[in-house]
């Protein structure tokens, strides 16, 4: 068989469901196999950052690899930022770019740039593919490296002359993977620093965000009854209502959450990765760490665990439950910083202002999206504000990227998360900064006929920029920037235009457009004054005496 439907074949034998893609003339053998495919479906994007991130989205919510598809030089280069986001966040992604003929070319280096190589630091494989007998072993090996822990991106240029080769090879069979479990040693270990200490806590990261661990996990929090937080990526793996639950460590120190870290005597550290930022700095003399994850703690200046559980975390999430049971602790302590947390993400809530500000917005588009609601974040300010203040009822219901933390990946982030979900509410929360990166993704959204609102948070600036700039003690300047009417700009695609002109229209709006279907964008004028108020002025005031 020609080797590009070889290709097309040995994606199908991994299951591979969806390639988005912009594809480009050195893809058109590619995208002929693909037209044969009867299990695959493409979706072209307007942007190849629009690709890449639904892509990897797909990647992070089934565990499986996303795949999409770029051509050579200018189209290779959008994926940079999309490969960036899934090797820092560990989501499973491939990328497929075309080349101009290897064998043979009279093009000279139109277009060509060293495409593997420009690749090769954020990805955990980038190979050009230079026969076509090698294409199942290279797929097969991809799909491995990009799903294996801990997951990433990983690349495969496809150069036009090979596509079109005959080939005789066949796609090899997946095989599943297990992961070894933690020596028992290992285990018992951790059990002791666990009922040796008198102020336990455990914090819940990215990498206990997978749907094998999840019930092990939350077994494990209820059955030894140590208080948990959360980092951003580990939002809503245990349920945020629980009793136990003291919040999401949304900044790096100072918050109120880090009263009750200062005062653990062990924080029991499941599914943390370095990449996401901080949730408290480790100190020589200070709290003791227990490490639990697939892998060993890449230690740092600020991350020195003095205990390490390595192996399949559902594996040790079990056994350590048996080995610890029930903790015999003192955790009042703890119960009055989840009050004092509960008391200040609730402030605000009811306040009538307009532009609305951030508590009030947060509080009302929680109670508009139910137990299983899904929202996107892109990166701004009001990322923070969701963090800190929305409670996660389930598991990837609050999609937010604190390891890249890049603008312009919250649009299609939802729309991924709406074309696997069709039945729940899906919406992207946008600054206007991150909307207008990759806002052209709309029209794929109507394509697609995807049920899903866009709330375009508008206050013409980049926001968190504007907020460092304050705590820096800088001038409030070079930040703002112009919008277009966003109303008009959702009719211009054949979507539906809203504009809140006074807070209580939030609710009602967000509401009758999750009612009525189809794709709706919401421009929502908000007020970051409370950022000053709330996350620099009180918090500098706190001095943890709960």
């Amino acid at each position: 068989m020609k080797a590009s439907d070889l290709f097309v074949k040995a994606l199908e034998r991994e299951g591979v469901e969806y390639v988005f893609a912009v594809p480009g003339e050195e893809n058109l053998d590619i995208l002929e196999s693909l037209r044969q495919s009867s299990q695959i479906r493409l979706i072209v994007t307007r942007h190849e950052q629009g690709a890449g991130f639904m892509a990897a989205i797909y990647g992070r919510l089934t565990g499986k690899a996303g795949v999409c598809m770029a051509t050579l030089g200018p189209g290779a280069t959008n994926l940079v930022t999309p490969a960036a986001y899934a090797h820092l966040g560990a989501f499973p992604l491939l990328m497929i770019t075309g080349q101009k003929p290897i064998l043979k070319s009279k093009q000279g280096q139109f277009q060509i740039i060293d495409v593997v190589n420009l690749f090769d630091p954020i990805c955990k494989m980038s190979k050009q593919i230079v026969h076509g007998n090698t294409i199942p072993a290279l797929v097969r090996e991809a799909f491995r490296l990009a799903q294996e822990e801990r997951p990433g991106a990983v690349l495969l240029e496809l150069p036009e002359d090979i596509a079109a080769q005959e080939t005789n090879a066949q796609p090899y069979i997946p095989l599943n993977r297990r992961y070894a479990g933690a020596r028992t040693f290992t285990i018992e270990h951790a059990a002791k620093f666990i009922k040796r200490a008198k102020h336990p806590l455990i914090l819940i990261g990215a990498g206990a965000n997978r749907k094998q661990v999840r019930n092990a996990l939350c077994d494990f929090v209820h059955t030894t009854g140590i208080p948990f937080f959360t980092t951003q990526m580990g939002k809503g793996v245990v349920d945020e209502r629980s009793s136990q639950c003291l919040g999401t460590a949304a900044l790096s120190s100072g918050d109120y959450i880090h009263c009750a870290v200062e005062r653990a005597d062990l924080i029991i550290n499941i599914g943390h990765d370095v990449v996401e930022k901080p949730p408290f700095f480790m100190e020589a003399g200070g709290t003791k760490v227990i490490h639990v994850n697939y892998k060993s703690a890449k230690v740092d200046e600020v991350y020195f665990p003095q205990c390490e559980v390595v192996g399949d975390l559902e594996s040790s999430m079990i056994r350590l439950k048996e080995a610890v049971g029930k903790v015999d602790a003192d955790f009042s302590y703890f119960e009055k910083v989840r009050d004092e947390v509960e008391k200040h993400i609730n402030e605000g809530t009811n306040d009538p202002r307009f532009p609305i500000i951030p508590q009030r917005l947060v509080a009302d588009i929680r109670k508009i999206m139910g137990e299983d609601g899904i929202i996107a974040l892109d990166n701004g300010m009001y990322k923070l504000w969701f963090a800190r203040n929305y409670k996660a009822y389930k598991p990837n219901t609050v999609l937010l990227d604190n390891a890249l933390a890049t603008m312009g990946a919250g649009l299609p982030s939802a729309m991924m998360a709406s074309l696997l979900k069709p039945a729940q509410r899906v919406m992207a929360i946008c600054g206007d900064g991150g909307f207008m990166m990759n806002s052209q993704e709309i029209e794929t959204a109507l394509r697609l006929k995807l049920n899903l609102v866009v709330a375009v948070l508008n206050d013409g600036s980049y926001g968190m920029i504007r907020w460092k700039q304050a705590i820096a003690g800088f001038t409030d300047w070079g930040l703002e920037f112009g919008n277009p009417d966003f109303v008009k700009y959702a009719d211009s695609y054949g979507a539906t235009g809203h504009r809140i002109t006074s807070t209580d229209q939030l609710i009602p709006t967000l509401d009758a457009a999750f009612n009525a279907g189809g794709v709706h964008i919401i421009d929502i004028p908000i007020d970051y004054s409370e950022n000053k108020k709330v996350l620099i002025d009180e918090l500098q005031k706190l001095t943890c005496l709960i």
